[in-house]
C-alpha cells in the first residue's frame, strides 16, 4: 500500500499515523509498537462498543502490513465544539454520563483480532509512580542546572511517594487513561471515544481529573466545580471527601507527568508543538497545590527548583 496516495491527518502523541481513504474509512498505520497501537487499540474499542460506549469500529485489518482500517468519524472533536460553544456545561454533562458508563465496564479479558488474549492491566502504584517520574527524567534535566539535578530528583520523588500513600479509594474501575475532549469525536450526533489503547483498571478519580484539569483546554474554576458536582451526583452515594482527595492528587501528578511527556516529545521525537502547553499545566498544578495542605511538601520542593519565570517560559 502506498500511503502517499492518502491524505495524512493530524495525529496524536503515539507512533501511529492516520490517513483518510476514499472508502469512508481511516487507515491507522503503526510499524513501531503495532501490537499496542493496532491490535490492543481495536480490542479496547470493541470492548467499549459491546458495553454501549461509542468508539470507532474495525472495518479491515492488515496487521502483517502494519495497518488497520476503522470507520471514519470525521474531523469534529468535542474540543473544537467547546472552543466555540458558550453552553459548555451541557456538553460536559453528556461527557460525564459517558464516563459513568465506561466506569461500569467489568470485562477485563479480551481477545484481539489476531486471536491473542489480552488482559486489561491494573493501574498499579508502581505504574503511576513511573509515569510521574517522567517529569523528573525529561523536564527537570532540560531546565535546571546539572549540579542540582540529583538532589532535585531525590527530593521530588520522595514527595511523589508520599502523595501516592495518601490516595484513599481502593476500588478499581475501567480507566480510559487519556480522557480529555480532544479524544472525543462528535459523529452522527453522538460522542465517540478514541485513543483508547492505554486503558487500565484504576482509581475512579483519574479520568475525572483528566477531563476537568485538561491542559489542552482552559476552563473556569466555576465550570470545573460544576463538572465535579455532576460526577458526584451521578455516582451517589460516593464519599465526596475521599473522591476530592484522590482527584486533586491525581490531577497534580498527571499534569507533572504531562509536562514530562511533552518535553520528551520535543527532545526525543522533535514534536515541539506540545511545549507551548507547559505553562498552563503549571498553572493547573499551582491551582491545586496552593489550596490543599496535603501538597505542602511537594509545593516547597517545586518552588525550590522551579521559579515562576521558568514555569511560564514561552517555548518556541
Amino acid at each position: 500500500m502506498n500511503l502517499n496516495n492518502y491524505k495524512l491527518l493530524s495525529g496524536d502523541a503515539s507512533f501511529r499515523k492516520f490517513y483518510r481513504s476514499s472508502q469512508n474509512s481511516i487507515i491507522v498505520y503503526s510499524k513501531k509498537n503495532k501490537y499496542l497501537n493496532l491490535a490492543i487499540y481495536d480490542a479496547i474499542n470493541s470492548c467499549l462498543i459491546k458495553n454501549g460506549v461509542k468508539a470507532p469500529k474495525l472495518k479491515k485489518e492488515f496487521y502483517n502490513k502494519n495497518y488497520i482500517e476503522i470507520e471514519d468519524l470525521g474531523n469534529q472533536t468535542i474540543f473544537k465544539i467547546l472552543k466555540k460553544d458558550k453552553k459548555k456545561i451541557k456538553i460536559y454533562f453528556n461527557v460525564i454520563k459517558i464516563l459513568r458508563s465506561i466506569q461500569k465496564i467489568k470485562l477485563k479479558n479480551l481477545v484481539t483480532f489476531n486471536k491473542n488474549k489480552y488482559k486489561i492491566p491494573q493501574y498499579t502504584k508502581n505504574k503511576l509512580i513511573n509515569e510521574a517520574n517522567l517529569f523528573l527524567e525529561w523536564y527537570l534535566p532540560k531546565v535546571i542546572k546539572k549540579s542540582k539535578i540529583n538532589n532535585a530528583k531525590k527530593e521530588i520523588k520522595n514527595s511523589f511517594e508520599n502523595l501516592f500513600k495518601k490516595l484513599k479509594i481502593k476500588k478499581k474501575v475501567f480507566v480510559h487513561r487519556d480522557f480529555h475532549v480532544s479524544n472525543m469525536m462528535y459523529h452522527k450526533k453522538k460522542i465517540y471515544l478514541i485513543d483508547t489503547q492505554d486503558a487500565v483498571y484504576g482509581n475512579i478519580a483519574y479520568d475525572l481529573a483528566s477531563l476537568i484539569d485538561d491542559v489542552r483546554l482552559k476552563t473556569s474554576e466555576e465550570l470545573k466545580n460544576k463538572i465535579f458536582k455532576k460526577f458526584v451526583k451521578l455516582n451517589s452515594p460516593i464519599d465526596q471527601v475521599k473522591l476530592k482527595n484522590d482527584f486533586e492528587i491525581l490531577s497534580v501528578l498527571r499534569n507533572l507527568k504531562i509536562i514530562g511527556i511533552f518535553t520528551r516529545l520535543a527532545v526525543r521525537d522533535k514534536k515541539t508543538t506540545y511545549m507551548k502547553m507547559i505553562p498552563y499545566a503549571w498553572k493547573i498544578i499551582e491551582n491545586r497545590t496552593s489550596k490543599n495542605l496535603i501538597f505542602k511538601d511537594l509545593e516547597l520542593k517545586l518552588n525550590k527548583y522551579f521559579s515562576k519565570k521558568l514555569r511560564f517560559k514561552k517555548w518556541k
